[in-house]
C-alpha cells in the first residue's frame, strides 16, 4: 500500500527508533519504567515515574479499544482530500488504557484509510494492531476490527 504524498515520516531519534524497529518486525512496542513497571508512550529518554531512569522497551499485545475518533472532511490538503472522508481513531491499549495511540481503522494491513464506513465506528469497539508497509522502509501501526467470538 502506498500513502498520499504528504506523508512525512517522523524524525528518527534514539528515543523512538525501537518503536519503528518493532513495527518493521510486526511487533508493537512501548516503553516501561524499570522502577514502577508502568507503561510509557510516546517514547522519551527518561521515565516520568520512579527514579527517572531510562525506560526499557517491551512488546505489548496490540489489542485495545477505540477510545475516540474523528472523520476528516474536505477542505483538506489536496492529497488527503481525494481519500476523504476517512477515519482517525485513538486506541486505548489493553495493557494500560491510559496509553493511547492514534491511527486509522482499516480492513487489513493493505487496507486503504477510507475503506471503512465512518458511520460504523463505535467507541469501545475492540481492535487489534495491523502493520502497514508504506514504502521506503516505513511500516506503521494501524488498527483492524477484532472478529466476534
Amino acid at each position: 500500500m502506498t500513502i498520499p504524498p504528504p506523508f512525512l515520516p517522523p524524525p528518527l531519534d534514539d528515543d523512538a527508533q525501537p518503536f519503528w524497529d518493532g513495527c518493521a518486525l510486526g511487533e508493537l512496542r512501548v516503553q516501561r519504567c524499570t522502577d514502577t513497571g508502568r507503561l510509557i508512550f510516546p517514547p522519551r529518554p527518561l521515565s516520568p515515574h520512579g527514579s527517572r531512569r531510562a525506560p526499557e522497551w517491551v512488546a505489548v499485545s496490540g489489542r485495545g479499544t477505540i477510545w475516540s475518533f474523528v472523520v476528516p472532511h474536505p477542505p483538506l490538503l489536496p492529497d488527503f482530500e481525494r481519500v476523504a472522508p476517512y477515519n482517525v481513531v485513538v486506541v486505548a491499549l489493553e495493557e494500560d488504557p491510559t496509553i493511547r495511540m492514534v491511527g486509522n481503522l482499516v480492513a487489513g494491513s493493505d487496507g486503504a484509510i477510507d475503506q471503512i464506513d465512518p458511520a460504523g465506528l463505535a467507541i469501545g469497539e475492540p481492535v487489534q494492531v495491523v502493520f502497514c508497509p508504506l514504502g521506503d522502509g516505513w511500516v506503521v501501526p494501524r488498527w483492524g476490527r477484532v472478529p466476534p467470538g
